[in-house]
């Protein structure tokens, strides 16, 4: 987002809604649209889906039940590790949804500590199930991912309502 230059500046967020999807979920040129930059939205491209599709080095990946476990047990003890709010979290079969307060660090930092983790975390139980390294990903997440600063209440109990009771029932998924 562009500010005003003599706006007065924004007081510190309440805390960060980060969303970022599994590989190969969203690609540039998808149905749904596609963020091009930070608040750039871009509409269908069949032609660049498929592009992107073909440039791909692992194939799309869709969290198990027991992924998705891991991934949110991982949030949440490396938000008691480090001592942050973590307000909300859903890990769904192609994304995954945190509302957290992490004031000794920026939404970017915050977001790429959560994939890290969680991709450190899916490997080792990838490894011990398996047994072998020949079958584990290498990329688990897209590159980037929606990191949001929640500034009033208002946004911040939207933001909790929306993870926590706002992303439909499916079938195998845990809420």
């Amino acid at each position: 987002m562009s500010r005003d230059p003599g706006a007065i500046p924004m007081a510190e967020p309440l805390a960060f809604f980060l969303t970022w999807t599994t590989y190969g979920s969203w690609l540039p040129g998808d149905k749904r649209g596609w963020v091009e930059k930070p608040g750039r939205m871009r509409e269908a491209n069949p032609i660049r889906q498929m592009d992107s599709r073909k440039r791909m080095i692992e194939d799309e990946l869709a969290l198990t039940k027991e992924q998705r476990e891991i991934v949110t047990r991982t949030i949440v003890d490396h938000c008691r590790i480090r001592k942050w709010h973590l307000l909300a979290v859903n890990c769904r079969t192609q994304h995954v949804h945190v509302v957290v307060t992490a004031p000794d660090r920026s939404p970017d930092e915050a977001l790429e500590q959560f994939k890290a983790w969680c991709t450190r975390r899916l490997k080792e139980h990838s490894i011990a199930t398996d047994g072998t390294h020949s079958k584990i990903r290498d990329v688990w997440w897209t590159q980037r991912g929606s990191k949001r600063q929640l500034f009033d209440e208002a946004s911040l109990e939207a933001a909790i309502r929306y993870v926590l009771e706002g992303q439909g029932v499916q079938p195998g998924v845990v809420s």
